[in-house]
């Protein structure tokens, strides 16, 4: 496991610009999430919670997590790699050319690439763009890849 790296201020994530900031841990996705996030979103799409119509039919041979649910990891393996301290407040602001590569097939391991895009001061208020990639471990390609932006309000 890496060390998480701390953000303390506008000129900390300066500092990383055009690096990769870190990878998340490996992160397992099993059936029972996917199966939870169906229920969640009410998406019960048969290649995503059939597990026998899937070995059946499904190109992949198994049931695949949906897309927005390894979307819906970026926090959690985020703060596998960063944190943040002095923001008083942070907001989700935008996501930006996200693509999906590669459907993550049940109890497949992934983890996250974090990169700094674009950083800049509005008025005090720090606005960055990560690059994210979702890797799948021995995948070539990645789940996918695209920009979060996000805001921080440090004191």
């Amino acid at each position: 496991m890496e060390e998480i790296r701390i953000i303390s201020s506008h000129d900390d994530l300066a500092a990383l610009l055009g690096k990769e900031v870190g990878r998340s841990n490996w992160r397992s996705i099993p059936q029972e999430m996917i199966n939870s996030f169906a229920d969640a979103t009410s998406d019960h799409q048969w290649i995503h919670i059939d597990s026998e119509r899937a070995a059946a039919e499904s190109p992949y041979g198994k049931t695949i997590a949906h897309g927005f649910l390894t979307v819906s990891l970026l926090p959690s393996l985020l703060d596998e790699i960063i944190e943040v301290r002095n923001s008083k407040l942070t907001v989700n602001y935008a996501m930006e050319n996200l693509r999906f590569g590669t459907p993550v097939v049940v109890d497949s391991n992934v983890r996250l690439i974090l990169t700094v895009e674009e950083i800049r001061d509005l008025r005090g208020t720090t606005r960055v763009t990560f690059g994210v990639t979702l890797e799948i471990e021995g995948e070539k390609k990645p789940a996918y890849k695209g920009n979060v932006i996000l805001l921080y309000h440090f004191r």
